[in-house]
């Protein structure tokens, strides 16, 4: 019987498995042993879609000793136990599984089947001949999302390039585990000389990890601060800064801003490190006005402007509070031609949504009252849980209201094309940007 046993295993090892092999197969063929989530009657069709996150409340049992751990490879499994796709568990989140691959696709291309190591080195490939087809990088832009999480297959790995720099956000157990691998992937990539690893730390707490066993990965040659290209307008940004250090997912919206700024006033609230107000001189606006609370984001934008040759007569910035500022605004009778607003996220997550939207709407009421009669406000919302909800247009509806002003709807658009959303995970759009006329 054993004997018999041995030779079913060494043909159907996943180096010479035939191509009619069922991923049940190659679970039992490979060693150490795989275990199997099942999933609950009724449960399984949304994951056949292809909906990558398994929800703990989907899951009825746990087939295999010893149970596994967190970041192990796991066959997921209807209600009979015939399996429906494989993924990377995780003992303690609220999403039990991230599947990386359905039964169809595993099976169809055997070389990646149960293999994180194959599976990324795939999924890389296909993400960097997006980003060509995309036109990125390119000779005026050279900062760029590569990887976008489950847009890209990768659930819960971010990787943003600038230059000859790749700074990966990591908010899953599984992206800890691998990180050999993933930075082996990255450092086959041409062109790319530094890595910088930066766990998100919250994520990472609900994920189950030590935090205290976390580490960001610097090397002393890693630098602190670069320069990068976008749509031909040069950018300092600093390591230091918040999330990646840099928002690509604007960039195609800020393209846009300098497209209708010619001979114009703008004002620039929640400005960063000014990339909107860049492109506004840019686009011939004649006075630029940028507000952030974030000395070290500012100091970042005033380099900018000389990095630019831009004229400081046209553009300047200004550390103080939006809110302030607008209410101060009022009160001296000023106004603008156009007034963008992009602050940060105000509904980290659902249940903060009731707050939130109040927040938006008062801020937003604030920035109509100061947008001259016909121009143009563009608004922001880098809430995933307002934008999924679908409040925010209702929200600056309200808004407009509590101003005494008419608002029209222009223009609706989200996150630059190198950040893919996948239909089946709608949870990944989180970016809302809104192009008003106010009246």
């Amino acid at each position: 019987m054993l004997q018999l046993l041995s030779r079913l295993m060494k043909s159907l090892s996943l180096s010479t498995a035939p191509a009619t092999a069922t991923l049940q197969q190659l679970a039992f063929a490979h060693s150490p042993g795989i275990a199997k989530v099942v999933l609950k009657k009724g449960k399984t069709q949304l994951f056949k879609d292809g909906s990558p996150m398994v929800y703990s409340g989907a899951v009825d049992r746990i087939v295999g000793r010893p149970p596994p751990r967190t970041g192990d490879v796991v066959i997921v499994a209807d209600g009979t136990e015939k399996p429906i796709g494989w993924g990377l568990y995780n003992s303690v989140s609220m999403f039990c599984v991230r599947l990386m691959q359905l039964e169809e696709e595993a099976t169809g291309n055997l070389s990646c089947a149960l293999s994180v190591e194959k599976l990324l080195e795939k999924r890389f490939e296909a993400a960097i001949e997006l980003r060509k087809s995309l036109g990125l990088p390119s000779v005026s832009t050279n900062a760029y999302r590569l990887i976008n999480s489950e847009g890209d297959r990768l659930s819960g790995l971010i990787i943003d390039v600038f230059g000859d720099l790749a700074v990966v956000a990591s908010s899953a157990a599984w992206v800890e585990k691998y990180k050999t691998e993933i930075v082996a992937c990255i450092c086959k990539i041409s062109g790319i000389n530094h890595i910088s690893w930066r766990p998100s730390i919250e994520m990472l707490k609900e994920e189950g990890l030590d935090i205290s066993k976390l580490q960001e990965m610097q090397p002393s040659a890693c630098p602190k601060r670069t320069k990068v290209l976008e749509n031909g307008i040069a950018y300092v940004l600093s390591l230091d800064g918040q999330k990646t250090g840099f928002y690509a997912d604007q960039r195609e919206n800020r393209q846009f801003i300098s497209t209708i700024c010619d001979g114009r006033s703008v004002l620039d609230l929640c400005c960063y490190s000014g990339g909107f107000s860049l492109n506004a001189v840019r686009g011939g606006a004649v006075d630029v006005l940028g507000i952030d609370t974030s000395l070290p984001a500012l100091e970042l934008a005033r380099e900018n402007i000389a990095l630019n040759r831009l004229d400081p007569a046209r553009i300047c910035f200004l550390k103080e509070d939006a809110t302030v500022f607008m209410k101060r605004a009022l009160l001296r009778n000023e106004s603008w031609d156009i007034v963008i607003l992009d602050p940060p996220k105000l509904a980290p997550k659902r249940k903060a949504l009731k707050s939130a939207s109040g927040m938006y709407r008062n801020l937003n009421s604030l920035a109509m009252r100061l947008t001259k009669k016909g121009g143009l406000l563009m608004t922001c919302s880098c809430s995933g849980a307002m934008t999924q909800s679908g409040m925010f247009i209702n929200t600056l509806q309200g808004a407009a209201s509590a101003a005494g002003r008419r608002a029209t709807i222009l223009r609706r658009s989200g996150a630059a094309c190198d950040h893919p959303i996948d239909p089946s995970y709608p949870e990944g759009e989180y970016l809302s940007n809104i192009l008003v006329r106010v009246l």
